[in-house]
């Protein structure tokens, strides 16, 4: 069909301030036109344009679809008795991620293809219509290679991140590992990919090992994100500034400095609350970088260690109780951030020009994602202006 009308939509967020109210943008009793996968018109109800089809939502909220910037999904196995046991007391240090490194290594390409696709089904679900997901299970130039190949295969956003933490064989020689990076696995990998990132933290990369890796990858073409400041201060904020990073992603532990270098940046902070509330780590001061005007996106960071949710209205709740956000803060980091972290124009708003990628709530505003935390309130999505059917 050429053309499809929402209509009757108790709530709009746009996060076009000029279409609508506040920094969301938002329309009341509004209307919007899809056209070939793209946003064509967007108004009030009685002003709607006849269309070809389309439905009325009777009052329920119309969201752009959720913008997870931060995943992990090329994996096999879990690891929920780690997570026991960290309930229980144990603290949490990067060395689990080995355990899914060994699991991923004895997986068939298919087992990881199946995996990610039940993952990105449970996203859509909960209204996320882009998806990152990074590498980093591998840890071999054969399994990194094959891991950003299972992953462009079910998304456009994939990002190599060989240097998550040194695999056992490499134990005590991250310069080694380093070293193997930027030698055997960048240039293979590049055109499977659009990022290169690094887990820049005690336990995986210091700061000289981890800007060779990113500069390695932006000589192959990548555009660097860092896992930076998750366990304890340290350069991770200040490496992603200097090398002009799309995001840093965690951002637990900020120093002023790191605040400051922030706010004069074009680098996004990422939080990813999920993780906070999986390691009972403190969660971040997300109030001090919003009011020194820091752009803020949050991710669920689903993977098999410390963050095992696919759910962005779960993070959204929790960055309303546990970080102090609003909840217009928090659905415009989920929506609008979200593409800011991926440096992408066409997504995480609803104006004309746009992707039509959108949600409906069985809710008539956007507050009842903070108000009612737990609910599968997404009813409905949209991607490229087709209703999806994950089931």
């Amino acid at each position: 069909m050429a053309t499809y009308a929402v209509t009757d939509i108790g709530t709009l967020v746009t996060n076009d301030p000029a279409l609508g109210d506040g920094p969301l943008g938002v329309r009341r009793d509004a209307a919007i036109v899809f056209e070939h996968g793209r946003v064509a018109w967007v108004g009030d109800t009685r002003d709607a344009p006849a269309a070809d089809a389309g439905r009325s939502l009777n009052g329920r909220a119309l969201l752009p679809g959720f913008v997870e910037s931060h995943s992990h999904l090329v994996f096999a196995g879990d690891r929920a008795e780690e997570f026991s046991a960290r309930m229980t007391g144990k603290p949490y240090t990067a060395g689990g991620i080995r355990t899914t490194i060994a699991a991923t290594r004895a997986a068939t390409d298919d087992q990881l293809e199946s995996n990610m696709r039940r993952l990105l089904a449970e996203a859509r679900r909960s209204g996320s219509t882009t998806v990152e997901c990074k590498s980093g299970y591998g840890q071999t130039a054969h399994d990194e290679l094959r891991s950003v190949r299972v992953a462009e295969r079910m998304t456009d956003e994939v990002t190599l991140l060989a240097a998550h933490v040194p695999p056992p064989e490499y134990a005590g020689r991250a310069d080694d590992y380093v070293a193997m990076v930027i030698a055997d696995m960048i240039e293979p990998c590049a055109s499977h990919a659009t990022w290169v990132d690094v887990f820049c933290e005690r336990g995986a990369f210091d700061e000289d090992q981890s800007r060779a890796v990113l500069k390695a990858g932006m000589a192959q073409g990548l555009t660097p994100r860092v896992h930076g400041n998750q366990l304890g201060p340290g350069p991770g904020v200040r490496l992603a500034v200097e090398l002009g990073a799309a995001s840093v992603d965690h951002v637990t532990y900020t120093t002023p400095a790191d605040i400051d270098a922030l706010a004069n940046s074009s680098t996004v902070a990422t939080l990813l609350p999920g993780a906070e509330f999986s390691t009972r780590h403190p969660y971040p001061d997300a109030r001090a970088l919003i009011d020194a005007g820091v752009t803020v996106a949050l991710g669920a960071d689903c993977n098999p260690g410390t963050s095992y949710t696919t759910s962005l209205p779960f993070c959204i709740a929790l960055a309303v109780r546990e970080m102090h956000m609003t909840p217009e803060e928090a659905v415009w980091a989920v929506t609008a951030g979200g593409a800011k972290a991926l440096r992408r124009t066409d997504i995480g708003h609803l104006t004309p020009g746009a992707r039509a990628d959108a949600i409906a709530l069985d809710a008539p505003s956007y507050l009842h994602l903070a108000y009612r935390p737990g609910v599968p309130l997404v009813r409905e999505v949209w991607k490229d202006g087709e209703l999806t059917k994950d089931r």
